[in-house]
């Protein structure tokens, strides 16, 4: 069921187009895959996204398992039925989020225990980031929640070290990580037919913690292989650095998965060093802050230029939003902290992205990636 078939590859470089299978269809790679958090794409409907071209999206585990809890979309027949996406869908583990909103938020203010993770070698106790209740997630619990929530890939329980932890404490982290990426393997053995497993690398950013972790994971023979703990705060040389590390030690027919990476340069150079999949949220996070991409780079719509601009964001773009609005009108919309604003750079960033995805599929398929890379670049503004 789960097959990657690669089609072509780009001489000069690693990049390379494939297929690869799932039990709700067909996903093109290079692919971007929007993330829907809580099983949805924030203010877009499931036909909007089919438009824009998403073969998949992703799901998180975590705020799924917190609220609405995985046994109620498992009642309303799973991820897919309730959501109304009959294409695939891939759930994180919930493992990133688990430390970092700890560490980013904490608890709400009516919370009556401080937030503390605790991390053992069975597993993680946290407390909610909605209402402080206690949880306690093992490897095999991660793996059960997926299950129930249905997606077509599934990610291993994983431990992502903050960025500012010794290199001990990051070889601790990783030793966790493959040790409950086995217990995660053991406990999904059931459900392979229906489900894929990926395995993701940590270390952090040192190259040699990466290459053996790289080396354990692929070891496992697993449906696809992902590289975590990335575009976590650390400079851009050092992750590009960290990719080129593990790719010799990833095989070639199966999926090699960068997560969180979004922004488009990010894209290009890693797709160069041979990535298939990548997620991020910053399509529909930049659209809430009123940014917006173009092939010219990041642009602010409430800067006070945009007020009288009768032209669309970006003239060749031929996403809903370029068709029908002017700059001017959304550069209102976002003044005024009105929705469909929202709507409207949500789409235009999310064509941007999965139009971006496409053009690579082509040049690389046509042999011309490298030019197309050296292209973007010359019109791209930091």
């Amino acid at each position: 069921m789960f097959d990657f078939k690669i089609h072509k590859t780009q001489k000069g470089s690693l990049a390379r187009t494939g297929t690869f299978t799932t039990p709700h269809g067909k996903i093109s790679t290079p692919v971007f895959m929007p993330v829907g958090t809580k099983a949805t794409v924030k203010t877009l409907s499931p036909e909007e996204l089919k438009t824009l071209g998403a073969d998949i999206i992703l799901s998180n585990t975590y705020h799924l398992m917190l609220r609405p809890g995985e046994k109620t979309v498992k009642k309303m027949g799973g991820l897919h039925k309730w959501m109304n996406w009959d294409r695939p869908i891939l759930t994180d583990s919930g493992g990133f989020q688990v430390f970092s909103l700890e560490q980013e938020k904490g608890l709400p203010k009516n919370a009556t225990r401080k937030a503390k993770v605790r991390v053992k070698e069975d597993g993680v106790e946290f407390y909610s980031h909605i209402d402080g209740s206690k949880h306690y997630i093992t490897p095999e619990k991660a793996t059960k929640i997926q299950h129930d929530l249905g997606a077509d890939i599934i990610m291993a329980f994983d431990e992502c070290a903050p960025a500012n932890s010794t290199k001990k404490y990051f070889k601790s982290a990783m030793d966790r990580t493959h040790n409950w990426l086995v217990r995660c393997k053991k406990a999904h053995a059931p459900n392979t037919k229906k489900q894929a497993l990926f395995g993701i690398i940590q270390g952090g950013t040192h190259e040699d913690l990466r290459e053996e972790s790289a080396k354990f994971i692929s070891s496992l023979d697993l449906p696809g292989n992902a590289i975590g703990g990335l575009a976590v705060g650390e400079k851009k040389e050092k992750m590009l650095k960290m990719i080129e590390a593990v790719i010799p030690h990833l095989p070639e027919n199966k999926p090699r998965y960068l997560m969180g990476v979004g922004t488009p340069p990010d894209l290009l150079e890693a797709v160069d060093r041979g990535i298939d999949m990548f997620d991020c949220v910053l399509p529909t996070r930049l659209a809430r802050h009123g940014a917006f991409w173009t092939g010219k780079g990041l642009h602010h719509i409430k800067n006070q230029r945009f007020k009288n601009d009768p032209k669309p964001l970006e003239r060749t773009c031929t996403c809903y939003t370029c068709q029908n609005f002017s700059t001017s009108y959304i550069h209102h919309l976002m003044k005024e902290t009105e929705i469909f604003g929202h709507r409207l750079l949500t789409i235009h960033n999310l064509h941007f992205l999965l139009n971006l995805m496409h053009e690579i599929r082509e040049h690389i398929e046509k042999g011309t990636f490298k030019k197309f890379k050296t292209s973007f670049f010359k019109k791209w503004k930091t």
